[in-house]
């Protein structure tokens, strides 16, 4: 307080200047002056711009409009536009291969709803198919309509045109494979889709052949998923190797003028057939099938089946088992049960055998009191096999030829 009343008394200017300022700046803390609010640094708008609207293309003309996201159609969009017509002389279904128009179900899980959405598509869905004829006017009971049979036979041959020679066809399989391309279509437990359909156009838009690799159930019966592709798709097989098919298109396909599929938004429900197994087995007591279910489970097991596996030699190995004992079990571990029971109705037919039970991840079959081997072993029809077997040996033959020519220049070298 001494030093403050010493230099007070100079009137030094600068006494007065920093006096002045302490006691304005202690007033401010305490009576709340406005000389903070006065003398507070504002930046520039060019230091703090306010936010822009990325929408806005007045401030930023050269920034492109975000791309809308994908959204898939829903049955709940507005119906106003005409429904699809598709002049494909078959019924449509969810899988050709693994349902058949002869087998009726008993039956329904869910109430009757197009997989195609409502109003997307000229046909009713019956709960099973889409027919093309429409069964409000007129019934068909047992095989198609002979029409539209000769329709698809008309369409396939025209399509098709002059068949293929040895060499066309041997340069169209290794274009094929799998050193050239990978593209290709799976099919897996479900079979040959209505779906695949759509996607085996799409590949032939840019070659005029598809390879199908098979895995799985359908496995069992490649003859049926060889017609089926045919059938449906209006191509030919022109070669087969294991489960690996090459689907070829036809000299007058032209992709601008391919068929209207419409597609399946959804899988519909499995309708309820009858009971692959019975309480009792056609011919037998309860005690007597309950013996044969027990004495099944303990047979050696003729074969492991893998996921996704290769199954066509199942049926031939079933039928060769059946002459030396009654009952062959197939040992299921690590499969869905759906594609065991799947397995188990192709054998039923196929062999054929009845089912004795699917427990314990396995598959038990009885060849019957009064079984007879069935003739037709081979997988494919004697002209189809015939055709191959011509590929096969010139493709063979070209090759011996090209080695005999690299011998005799080496030689002559």
């Amino acid at each position: 307080m001494y030093h403050l009343t010493r230099l007070s008394c100079h009137n030094s200017p600068t006494v007065i200047t920093l006096l002045t300022r302490h006691f304005s700046t202690a007033t401010a803390t305490t009576t709340g002056s406005t000389l903070h609010d006065r003398y507070t640094f504002k930046p520039p708008s060019s230091l703090s711009p306010s936010p822009v609207n990325p929408n806005d293309s007045a401030t930023k003309p050269n920034k492109k409009k975000p791309k809308p996201k994908y959204r898939p159609p829903s049955s709940l969009d507005p119906t106003d536009r005409k429904p699809v017509r598709s002049n494909l002389p078959f019924d449509f279904r969810f899988s050709y291969t693994e349902s058949s128009p002869v087998v009726r179900p008993i039956g329904l899980r869910e109430p009757k709803y197009s997989p195609f959405g409502p109003g997307r598509v000229d046909r009713p869905w019956t709960g099973v198919c889409a027919p093309a004829v429409n069964p409000r006017v007129e019934t068909l009971e047992g095989d198609e309509d002979p029409l539209l049979e000769e329709k698809r036979k008309q369409n396939r041959e025209w399509i098709q045109g002059d068949p293929l020679n040895s060499a066309e066809r041997k340069a169209l399989v290794l274009q094929c494979g799998r050193a050239k391309t990978k593209r290709h279509i799976n099919i897996g437990r479900d079979g040959l889709t209505h779906n695949m359909l759509n996607d085996i156009h799409n590949h032939w838009k840019f070659a005029e052949a598809v390879r199908i690799k098979c895995m799985g159930v359908p496995t069992v019966d490649m003859k049926n998923v060889c017609t089926q592709l045919e059938d449906k798709t209006f191509g030919k097989v022109i070669s087969k190797h294991g489960g690996t098919i090459i689907l070829y298109r036809g000299r007058n396909y032209n992709p601008k003028k391919r068929p209207v599929i419409p597609l399946m938004l959804w899988k519909p429900h499995e309708p309820v057939y009858p009971r692959l197994i019975k309480s009792t087995i056609d011919g037998l007591n309860v005690q007597e099938t309950k013996e044969m279910r027990k004495r099944g489970l303990a047979v050696p097991a003729l074969t492991k089946l893998a996921k996704n596996g290769y199954y066509a030699y199942l049926v031939p190995m079933v039928r060769d088992a059946f002459l030396s004992c009654e009952l062959v079990r197939i040992d299921c571990q690590g499969l869905e049960r759906s594609d065991y029971k799947k397995i188990g109705c192709k054998l039923r037919d196929l062999v054929p055998c009845i089912p004795v039970t699917f427990e314990k991840e396995q598959i038990v079959v009885w060849r019957g009191k009064d079984y007879k081997p069935s003739e037709d072993s081979g997988c494919f029809t004697e002209d189809r096999r015939q055709s191959f077997d011509d590929f096969n040996s010139d493709f063979s033959a070209g090759e011996d030829q090209e080695h005999a020519e690299l011998d005799s220049s080496s030689l002559s070298d």
